[in-house]
């Protein structure tokens, strides 16, 4: 039986595309080269979503000007409807899922539009209530990330979710920290493992810091599900680039991920195949430590513990202690019963 839980890895382009449909399919090649196996963007229409006052978050103005707001770098970062649609048909050909997270209601109703399978809510969703009636009425597969979110927040969409229709096991929670880069002190990966027990429910991990031992971390807690932004290039201007991940990162994580899943087994403690034929070899046996003349007893001065583990196991020391030998042994030999 195989018992590998096979790891749902989701590249986020984001808006790292920087509004063009170009930079969008080469992410998605990208994506579909490192074994990602989905690709998720971002739907939203500017002035639906920000007010045109907002300030940026602290990161953003580091890669971007502080003059330029919220909405007006938004707004350079949109992609149109025809652009979603071309994207779509891309990852159909390269045979990647596609996946893109809305911001507004509008956009929301767009991808629902074009079959879209599987709904990711973003952290800043999480407390936007006709939003999530809106992707519970669905009835899709739901991921849901929880960056600043309290458990009682969390409860509370849950509960929107499932009352709005979507069934439990559709969803799967993302533990998740939204400053960018996310300090190693801040990330709190037990958290994932806290928002397991809390709602028996499947977990996954999306993921802010530099480099990829976090993420390749929460596999091993028993994350299902793994986010993680990427860029062709992290020098690019935008407010994502300089925390994402470049391609080869990101087939080094894809990588790192894929094995780490197989290497944790079914947790059934046993001997593996490959190491069967090594049990003979490196075990003991008890054997002669001199010559022992039939009729002897075997005592500590004439038996003792030696490789290869072809004969009677040390751990049946005592039973052979004080036996009579019944043959001749020359230093070495197996001791026989």
């Amino acid at each position: 039986m195989n018992y590998i839980k096979r790891v749902f890895i989701i590249a986020e382009a984001g808006v790292n595309h920087n509004g063009s449909l170009e930079i969008a399919k080469r992410l998605v090649d990208e994506a579909k080269l490192a074994g990602a196996d989905a690709i998720k963007f971002q739907s939203f229409i500017a002035n639906k979503l920000v007010s045109k006052s907002a300030a940026k978050a602290d990161y953003q103005n580091k890669t971007i000007s502080y003059k330029e707001s919220q909405y007006e770098m938004l707004k350079k970062l949109e992609l149109s409807k025809k652009d979603f649609i071309q994207i779509i048909n891309h990852c159909k050909i390269k045979r990647i899922t596609f996946m893109s997270s809305a911001f507004d209601l509008e956009s929301l109703e767009f991808l629902n539009s074009l079959g879209m399978k599987i709904y990711k809510i973003p952290s800043g969703e999480i407390t936007n209530l006709p939003y999530l009636k809106k992707i519970g009425s669905l009835n899709k597969k739901v991921i849901l990330s929880t960056g600043m979110a309290d458990l009682g927040e969390i409860e509370d969409a849950l509960d929107i979710l499932i009352n709005s229709g979507t069934k439990k096991d559709n969803i799967t929670v993302l533990h998740c920290n939204t400053e960018y880069p996310t300090p190693y002190e801040d990330v709190n990966l037990r958290a994932m493992l806290t928002i397991q027990k809390s709602f028996n429910i499947d977990v996954g991990y999306s993921d802010h810091t530099l480099g990829i031992e976090i993420p390749i971390a929460a596999v091993a807690l028993g994350a299902s599900v793994i986010e993680k932004h990427f860029t062709l290039d992290r020098h690019m201007k935008g407010p994502d680039h300089a925390v994402s991940l470049e391609s080869s990162e990101l087939r080094s994580m894809v990588s790192a991920i894929r094995n780490l899943e197989i290497s944790l087994g079914d947790g059934i403690k046993r001997p593996s195949k490959s190491e069967l034929k090594n049990k003979q070899i490196v075990r003991k046996s008890i054997v002669a430590a001199k010559k022992i003349k039939k009729g002897e007893i075997y005592s500590e001065n004439n038996i003792t513990v030696k490789r290869p583990g072809k004969g009677i196991s040390p751990m049946h020391w005592e039973e052979v202690i004080g036996k009579v030998a019944e043959k001749d042994y020359s230093e070495d030999s197996l001791i026989e019963l």
